[in-house]
């Protein structure tokens, strides 16, 4: 765990997700809350839905400005949040979109790298997280310098598989958003982790997927399902299908 040094913070823009039920403040340049983790946070809500209302408590990794987790929030109040989120600058953003939104949550500054353990954290019924895509900064363009924390894993995808394992209760589900192709790693760095139902997400219906939605149960014993992908894209004048639109607004949860 580090301690904070205030930072000097980036030119700020307010956003708003869900029809205007979360309002987001969040840098004007750098790396902002996207597509992935809008579906990140339905697709948990679909696993929430499934359920008897009652407290659930969730821990997102990698949490940024707080978008994934107050956005599960305000879809299902009976969530308690928790966010761990590395970066100075982000982790104020955070604390501040958190007063502003409401409700129990909180947020940890640490890095994921520094394993479970060296938080004094119980176990969460579920853990969430949007990681970054990759773990060699020589196999992409170099990003933005704002971005590059969130696009660069520098302890590597399996620090953040073992974290969430860690993290979660026997019985309890992770949910992941990650590259299609790192799937098979997925899977495989996931061993304490069983029922495995994976959502591809195409671009467009005759494109390969680029993104996975990963759930897990820790010691589930249920077979793998695939199901349908979604997909994001029609080649209409519409920015997104008619799905995708109705998850964004908050309509209704990511099913599955």
């Amino acid at each position: 765990m580090h301690s904070l040094i205030p930072p000097a913070l980036p030119d700020i823009v307010e956003t708003t997700l869900l029809g205007g039920r979360v309002r987001l403040r969040q840098p004007a340049k750098g790396y902002r809350i996207g597509m992935d983790g809008a579906l990140l946070a339905a697709g948990a809500a679909g696993i929430l839905a499934e359920r008897p209302v009652k407290p659930v408590s969730v821990l997102e990794l990698g949490c940024g400005v707080g978008g994934v987790f107050l956005s599960l929030a305000a879809r299902c109040p009976q969530v308690t949040a928790t966010g761990i989120e590395r970066d100075a600058a982000t982790f104020v953003l955070t604390e501040a979109n958190i007063a502003q939104n409401g409700g129990e949550h909180s947020a940890i500054y640490g890095d994921i790298g520094k394993g479970y353990k060296s938080f004094d954290l119980p176990r969460f019924d579920m853990v969430l997280s949007n990681p970054p895509y990759f773990d060699d900064p020589d196999t992409l363009r170099a990003p933005h310098e704002l971005k590059r924390p969130a696009w660069i894993a520098d302890d590597g995808l399996p620090a953040w598989l073992d974290f969430a394992q860690a993290a979660v209760k026997d019985g309890g589900e992770i949910v992941f958003v990650h590259r299609a192709d790192r799937l098979g790693d997925i899977l495989s760095g996931l061993n304490k982790c069983g029922s495995f139902v994976i959502r591809p997400i195409q671009p467009f219906i005759d494109k390969d997927a680029k993104r996975v939605l990963v759930r897990a149960k820790r010691l589930g014993k249920a077979p793998l399902r695939l199901l349908p992908p979604l997909i994001l894209h029609d080649d209409g004048d519409r920015k997104h299908t008619p799905e995708v639109e109705t998850i964004l607004r908050g309509d209704v949860v990511l099913g599955w």
